[in-house]
C-alpha cells in the first residue's frame, strides 16, 4: 500500500517508517473490517440454520460451529491459492447470487419490482446533493441516523479499500485504466443496483401487504429468509442455496483480505506463504468469534465501532493516496511517451521556423547530444525507466527475451504464477546485441 506514495514522499520515506506506519494502518482496518463482515455472515448462515431446521434459536456453540466451518473452508481456499480457491468459489458465488435475484425477480411482485428499479434509482440521483448536504445540523433525528448509519457503512466501506484496491490490482496486472473502471465500478454497480432494487423491493412490497413473517422491527438477516418463505416455489431449497452464498462470500472475504495482509506483512511479496495467509484468516476469525460470544445486539453493536474506530486513520491515508495517484500518473509509461513526442516535435518546429520559415520540412536525421528534437527529455533517466522496470520478488530488475518474446521471470497472467529463471537465460542477448532490459 505504501509503495504507491513514492512519487508523493520519496522513496526513502515511503519504504521508511513512515510507508510501514501506512502498511500497518492498511493492515489494521483491513483485520476489523472483514471479521466484521465475517462476524455478520456468520449471524445470516445462523439465522437460515434456524429457519431450515425449525429452530427457535442458535446458542454460542452453534455460532462457534459455523465460524469453525467457515474457516476450514478458507484454509482449503488458501492453501488451493488465489486462481484456483478464489477463482472458483467466486464464480460460483456470483452464479447462486444472479440466479437467486432472478428467480426471485420472476416469482416475485415482477411488475412492481419492475416499475421500482428504475424509479428508485432516478429517485436516488435526485435526492443524492440534498442528502449530501444534510449533517448534524438538520436536528437530533438526522443526527441519530447518519451515526448508525451513514458513518458507519462510510467507515465500512473505508475498512474494506485496503485489500479490495490491492486484492484486485493483484489480479488486475496488465489491464487498462478504462478496463479497470468498467470491470470494477461500472458493471458491479449496476449489478448491485439491480439486485438490491429486486430484493428490497419485494420485501417492501410484502410488508406492505401484510405478509408473514414480516414485522416494523425484525432484524436485518431475517428479512432475506421471511422472503423466501412466502414464496412457494422456493421455500424448499433456496434457504439451503442462500446459506452456501453467505458461507462462500465469508470464505472468500476472508481469503482476499488474507492474502493482502499477507503481502503486506511480506514486504509487497505477491506470492506470500502459506502460513503467513491462514495465520491473518485465524485472527480474524478469532476476533469474530469474541465479538459473537457477547450476544447478537451487543456483538453488532462491537463490531460497527471497531470499524468506525479502524477505518478513521485509513480515512486520511485515502485522501493522500488520491493525491499520490494523480501524481503517480504523470510517470505512466503512456504519457511520458506522449511529452517526449510532444516536446521532440515543438523543438523540431521551433528550429525549423527559425533557420527557414515557412519552408520547411520535418525529417529524421541524426544530431549532435543535446541538439536534436528532444534536447529538452533525456529518454535514459530513471523518471522514464524505473516506472516501468520490471522487477522480481526481490525487487532485482528482470530482463526481457526478446527471442521468445517474454519477460525472464515468466509471469503467466492466467494463472497469476511468477516462475523463475537461471542467470544463463537472464543474461540472454537481444537480436540487437545488447543486454535485455
Amino acid at each position: 500500500m505504501s509503495s504507491i506514495f513514492r512519487t508523493l514522499f520519496g522513496k526513502k520515506h515511503s519504504e521508511g517508517l513512515a510507508g510501514q506506519l501506512i502498511d500497518i494502518f492498511a493492515i489494521i482496518a483491513t483485520l476489523f473490517g472483514t471479521a466484521a463482515t465475517v462476524g455478520i455472515a456468520a449471524m445470516q448462515v445462523g439465522q437460515g440454520v434456524t429457519i431450515v431446521a425449525g429452530w427457535d434459536d442458535l446458542g454460542n456453540t452453534a455460532l462457534i460451529v459455523i465460524m469453525a466451518l467457515l474457516t476450514v473452508g478458507f484454509i482449503i481456499s488458501a492453501v488451493s491459492g488465489v486462481t484456483r480457491g478464489i477463482r472458483y468459489l467466486s464464480n460460483v458465488n456470483i452464479v447462486m447470487t444472479l440466479g437467486i435475484v432472478g428467480i426471485i425477480f420472476i416469482a416475485g411482485p415482477t411488475l412492481f419490482l419492475a416499475n421500482l428499479v428504475p424509479s428508485g434509482l432516478m429517485q436516488y440521483i435526485g435526492n443524492m446533493f440534498d442528502m449530501m448536504s444534510r449533517s448534524a445540523s438538520w436536528g437530533e433525528e438526522t443526527q441519530e441516523f447518519q451515526s448508525w448509519w451513514t458513518v458507519y457503512y462510510w467507515a465500512w466501506w473505508i475498512s474494506w479499500s485496503p485489500f479490495v484496491g490491492i486484492f484486485i490490482a493483484r489480479i488486475s496486472r496488465g489491464r487498462t485504466i478504462r478496463q479497470f473502471i468498467l470491470g470494477v465500478t461500472i458493471i458491479p454497480t449496476i449489478l448491485l443496483i439491480v439486485s438490491y432494487g429486486v430484493m428490497g423491493g419485494t420485501a417492501m412490497w410484502m410488508y406492505s401487504e401484510g405478509y408473514e413473517g414480516f414485522s416494523a422491527d425484525m432484524a436485518a438477516p431475517e428479512v432475506f429468509f421471511a422472503i423466501v418463505e412466502n414464496i412457494p416455489a422456493l421455500a424448499t431449497w433456496v434457504p439451503f442455496a442462500a446459506i452456501a452464498v453467505l458461507a462462500v462470500f465469508a470464505i472468500t472475504a476472508l481469503d482476499s483480505a488474507s492474502t493482502v495482509m499477507g503481502i503486506l506483512s511480506s514486504r509487497g511479496s505477491q506470492s506470500p506463504k502459506v502460513g503467513v495467509v491462514v495465520f491473518w484468516g485465524l485472527v480474524m476469525t478469532g476476533i469474530a468469534v469474541v465479538m459473537l460470544l457477547l450476544g447478537d445486539a451487543v456483538a453488532l453493536e462491537g463490531l460497527q465501532q471497531l470499524v468506525i474506530i479502524t477505518a478513521v486513520p485509513f480515512a486520511i491515508i485515502m485522501l493522500l493516496i488520491i493525491v499520490a495517484w494523480f501524481k503517480e500518473l504523470r510517470t505512466d509509461p503512456l504519457t511520458l511517451r506522449h511529452k517526449y513526442a510532444d516536446t521532440a516535435v515543438s523543438n523540431a518546429v521551433l528550429r525549423g521556423v527559425e533557420q527557414y520559415g515557412d519552408n520547411f520540412a520535418l525529417g529524421i536525421v541524426e544530431t549532435e547530444p543535446d541538439d536534436g528534437a528532444g534536447a529538452d527529455v533525456d529518454s535514459s533517466h530513471s523518471d522514464y525507466t524505473e516506472w516501468y522496470q520490471r522487477t522480481n520478488a526481490d525487487g532485482e530488475p528482470v530482463g526481457y527475451n526478446f527471442d521468445t518474446g517474454e519477460w525472464e521471470d515468466h509471469y503467466n497472467p492466467e494463472t497469476g504464477e511468477i516462475g523463475t529463471v537461471g542467470e544463463a537465460e537472464r543474461t540472454s542477448d537481444s537480436p540487437d546485441g545488447k543486454p535485455t532490459t
